[in-house]
């Protein structure tokens, strides 16, 4: 399997392994959204950076797309994992493992000092693969509406 940069001619490929992560998000089906996203992470759009596995047969069968973000606190940087998909497929494969490792390697590269992600509590076979990665946080996340007008 090799792990690599997004490139143009992924756009089809990665557009449908991104439905399948809206779709098991339960996020409504929104083709302008993919877009908007897509246009994101191919031009490296608010610190964003996408990643695809490609498995031995040439096909796409996984993403990660990356953003940076100051860490005031420790007067560093730190990558932040925004979606991690696999194709249902391709799953117990290492795929998710491989993009994992992958960004970590970024993270050195840049100098960040942390890759974070958040995962829903009951998304049980993604955090198996998590915990052997990374160590959970007892972070609570909070999202706040903005203030109209």
């Amino acid at each position: 399997m090799q792990i690599r940069t997004v490139t143009p001619a992924d756009e089809s490929d990665w557009s449908d392994l991104y439905r399948g992560y809206r779709a098991f998000y339960a996020l409504p089906d929104d083709d302008a959204a993919v877009r908007t996203t897509w246009s994101w992470v191919s031009r490296g759009e608010h610190g964003l950076t996408g990643l695809v596995a490609v498995d031995d047969a040439q096909r796409t069968v996984g993403l990660a797309n990356l953003r940076r973000f100051a860490r005031p606190s420790s007067a560093s940087t730190g990558l932040y994992l925004d979606d991690l998909f696999t194709a249902p497929d391709a799953r117990g494969h290492g795929v998710a493992t491989a993009l994992l490792q992958e960004a970590a390697a970024l993270a050195g590269r840049e100098g960040a000092t942390v890759v974070r992600w958040i995962t829903a509590a009951d998304n049980s076979r993604a955090r198996q693969v998590y915990d052997r990665s990374a160590v959970a946080t007892p972070w609570v996340t909070y999202d706040m509406r903005p203030a109209v007008g």
